[in-house]
């Protein structure tokens, strides 16, 4: 009786026969031997645990040599581990958010290939740092401590440890918003850094050149920069763009379609060869659109303070190494970041903000929520109404050519159901009950800066404008280390601009 109850238990906890694959030539597994491997490992089987029945699919990867192994508990995916043909080991495991997030796995230079060597990091940390070594301690050595301190939680998405990765960004973008609050309330306390032009022009030069070359020989394109380029093959031709995309990137058709729009010049110049290849027209695009962000953050310094706070913030955007990030893993994230910079750039004159924001807004959402603080600086109730009916026209002209109920299911309607382990919300399973809080502050306070403080100056309006997406950023569930070039600038921007009354007692006194 015993021998037919152990019996029983051991076919229970077998698994049931993988999905039949034909075994390669030359092969040493069959499909049954590997699934037998997977579930033996550790962390499967405690994933099982108490499942009930459970269904593995075993497929070669044939470059590679290897097993993927999937195991699922009805339909939920559970499971996956890779195991090597030759040994038999099981080389991965994976359960809980890894499954479906291959990208949380930490695998090496997953976000812009070689540009996560800790020398390339340092070496940028470093020459960021640079320009603050001057002068007495102050708050503004914090503030830049805090910019770099998001290497630190990067480094535990890298190994990868989820949650403290989520915790520290979470809490360093609260600093960050605090700041800009008090920088927007009680003005900036750091003066800019007193090294000559010269110095920051020569390292600016070699910065630009440092990063091309880690770029190209060592960058990536993530799916981020595939669905620019998927999307701008679509548009010339008429295709649809919002519901179509391939099976390979099947819901990069989640962004606004300025973010399609913004790389058909480059898959011209590059056409698309219809696979997830080199994208030479994505690696382009994203070299081009740093470059933006770094010409009109000198044209946001040179207008806040001078040639020398222009040539202060181009730097700073060169030396920070989360913008070489953005650019080596080919993202679209540095296009967003030089729409927010124009339409701060034209906060004085309501039809350019207007549709300047608009655009911002129609690559990726949330800086939409920067209309209504530019929309009220400055011209009154006229400055008002041309920049809300400027943003209008030019958000009905962009969406025109779409279905617009199926451009809100693949995008807004998409993102509102997606949900991420890289957010404080999603690693520590607080949405249902916090989460909510936080967007409901973040809306609040992107209505509230629209009307106080009464009085404001350019440096209060880059302060206010990040201070509106870091909270957007607080809020979201799918929040990742890219969107930082969103409002970095800005940041820097407010804590070393002086305020207009400043910059005229120096105008006075000369």
């Amino acid at each position: 009786m015993w021998s037919v109850l152990a019996l029983l238990v051991v076919l229970l906890a077998r698994p049931e026969a993988a999905v039949a694959q034909d075994v390669p030539s030359g092969w040493q597994r069959t499909p049954q031997q590997v699934a037998d491997a997977a579930v033996s490992d550790p962390r499967v089987r405690e994933e099982r645990a108490g499942r009930g029945r459970t269904v593995v699919d075993v497929a070669p990867r044939l470059q590679e040599r290897v097993w993927d192994v999937s195991v699922f508990a009805g339909r939920e995916e559970i499971a996956v581990a890779v195991v090597d043909d030759a040994s038999g080991r099981v080389l991965e495991a994976w359960t809980g958010p890894q499954v479906q997030w291959p990208m949380a796995r930490g695998y090496p230079g997953a976000f812009g290939g070689a540009v996560n060597a800790p020398w390339v990091w340092i070496v940028l940390g470093l020459l960021f740092l640079a320009p603050f070594l001057r002068g007495p301690p102050s708050i503004v050595h914090l503030d830049v401590a805090a910019l770099l301190a998001f290497s630190g939680a990067y480094a535990a998405f890298n190994v990868p440890h989820l949650k403290l990765s989520a915790t520290v960004a979470t809490v360093l973008l609260a600093y960050l918003l605090a700041r800009m609050l008090w920088v927007a309330w009680r003005g900036g306390s750091a003066p800019a850094p007193t090294w000559p032009a010269s110095v920051f022009v020569v390292g600016l030069v070699f910065l630009l050149g440092f990063r091309a070359i880690v770029s190209i020989t060592g960058g990536n394109v993530v799916d981020v920069g595939y669905s620019g380029v998927i999307g701008a093959d679509r548009l010339p031709h008429g295709e649809a763009l919002y519901g179509a995309f391939p099976d390979d990137n099947e819901h990069g058709d989640t962004y606004g379609p300025v973010a399609y729009a913004a790389y058909v010049p480059f898959e011209l110049a590059f056409p698309w060869s219809g696979t997830w290849d080199e994208l030479p027209a994505a690696r382009a695009a994203a070299v081009a659109f740093d470059l933006a962000c770094v010409a009109l953050c000198w044209l946001l310094g040179r207008r806040l303070g001078g040639p020398r706070l222009g040539l202060l913030l181009a730097y700073l955007w060169a030396a920070y190494p989360f913008t070489l990030l953005v650019m080596a893993s080919s993202a679209n994230d540095a296009l967003v970041g030089a729409f927010v910079l124009g339409a701060l750039l034209l906060a004085a004159r309501p039809v350019g903000r207007g549709v300047v924001g608009a655009m911002a807004g129609l690559t990726k959402f949330a800086p939409l929520a920067l209309l209504p603080l530019l929309a009220t600086y400055r011209h009154g109730r006229r400055g008002l109404l041309l920049t809300a009916a400027a943003a209008l026209v030019t958000g009905a002209l962009l969406l025109a050519p779409f279905d617009v109920g199926v451009f809100w299911d693949r995008t807004l309607g998409f993102q509102a159901g997606r949900s991420s382990p890289f957010s404080l919300w999603g690693s520590w399973e607080l949405a249902a009950r916090v989460q909510p809080v936080a967007t409901l502050a973040a809306v609040a306070l992107a209505v509230a800066v629209a009307f106080v403080p009464r009085r404001r100056d350019r440096t209060t309006l880059c302060a206010l404008a990040a201070a509106v997406l870091i909270a957007l950023q607080l809020a979201l569930e799918y929040w990742f280390y890219l969107y930082l070039v969103w409002f970095v600038a800005l940041v820097w921007a407010a804590l070393l601009a002086p305020s207009d009354g400043a910059r005229r007692s120096d105008a006075a006194r000369v």
